[in-house]
């Protein structure tokens, strides 16, 4: 079957990897498929047009707005996979939230990677229930062994202490929803105490005018550090050797960043929102703050370890803690995210 893959398609985004996931598994069970982005298709007519062409017998999107507007009367049969915003943000515009009823009562199914997400587009469309299927979003880590992790730190200006130095990584497209600013001034503070806590922020400039606030912005602190995409490969490599990956997102569908960082063994500290919470289990498999000054890791420790804390027992708590962690984080994605599930 020839299929027709629509969505927000650029290179390490979640959508863009999610994409790629799925296409990989389709054309291993003997189907054609082509990823389009929604940028080359201006209008539901040039998509219509698109699809005779191509001889597309079938159609997946990945976004219920963004995707399934432009395949709503495309004349073939397709399915559509929710992204996150297009729940969590754009059904709050009565407009928007129109037009994705429309798009889900003409969709053969819809799929939702969290059962708090279906529920979520139950409420807006009730009629719909009974297509929306849950699965979990299946994900792959790969290192590149040759990564020279003393070389990076060094091309960042950061100064290496192999005692001492904690990483944490923050990894998303630079726009709004993503929130990365959210941060900064926190860790720009807890770096002035802790000279060895850094923050990496990581991704592409999806949002150029918000790209370059978040660079005047850092450019004024210390401690932050902000990077352009790497490769997946090199990046898994750069989430080994971080102390731990952040999340500051105001809306998440199922983060494949988390999924990626919970696989390699790596504690999460994640916003508190939907998305996150259905993802980590607070104190089990990750850690979920609410505000940025409780992204201090001495806040952290100090709710596990109430009683008699001193700096004398600081690292055997973070081996502890962190080991905890990472094995039930490591449990939960071997059960629910191994790409077979998918």
């Amino acid at each position: 079957m020839r299929l027709l893959m629509l969505g927000a398609l650029r290179a390490q985004t979640g959508n863009g990897t999610t994409a790629r996931r799925i296409q990989d598994h389709l054309e291993a069970a003997g189907h054609s498929c082509t990823l389009v982005d929604i940028s080359s298709c201006k209008s539901p007519l040039a998509l219509s047009n698109l699809i005779p062409s191509e001889n597309f017998e079938a159609a997946l999107g990945i976004h219920l707005y963004k995707a399934g507007r432009l395949l709503q009367g495309s004349g073939i049969p397709f399915g559509i996979i929710f992204g996150g915003t297009d729940i969590n943000e754009d059904a709050k515009s009565d407009e928007k939230a129109k037009v994705m009823g429309r798009v889900l009562e003409e969709a053969r199914f819809a799929v939702s990677f969290t059962e708090s997400m279906k529920e979520a587009a139950a409420v807006y469309w009730p009629r719909a229930r009974n297509k929306i299927y849950v699965q979990a979003q299946g994900i792959v880590t790969t290192c590149n062994a040759s990564f020279n992790w003393k070389r990076f730190l060094q091309s960042e200006g950061i100064i290496q202490d192999s005692s001492g130095l904690r990483l944490f990584l923050l990894i998303c497209g630079l726009r709004r929803v993503k929130d990365p600013l959210y941060l900064v001034d926190a860790f720009a503070e807890w770096h002035r105490e802790e000279p060895s806590t850094h923050l990496i922020i990581i991704g592409p400039a999806v949002d150029p005018l918000f790209a370059e606030e978040v660079k005047e912005k850092i450019k004024r602190v210390d401690g932050v550090h902000l990077l352009q995409e790497i490769s997946q490969e090199d990046l898994h490599a750069l989430v080994k050797k971080c102390f731990a990956v952040v999340n500051s997102s105001i809306s998440e569908g199922m983060s494949a960043t988390i999924l990626e960082a919970m696989d390699l063994n790596v504690p999460v500290m994640a916003r508190n929102i939907p998305g996150n919470a259905a993802v980590i289990a607070h104190k089990m498999t990750g850690l979920l703050y609410s505000n940025p000054q409780n992204i201090s890791y001495y806040d952290f420790i100090l709710c596990k370890y109430p009683i008699h804390f001193n700096h004398q027992c600081y690292s055997f708590c973070i081996c502890y803690f962190s080991s905890h962690l990472r094995r039930n984080a490591k449990a939960i994605v071997c059960d629910n995210s191994a790409p077979y599930m998918s």
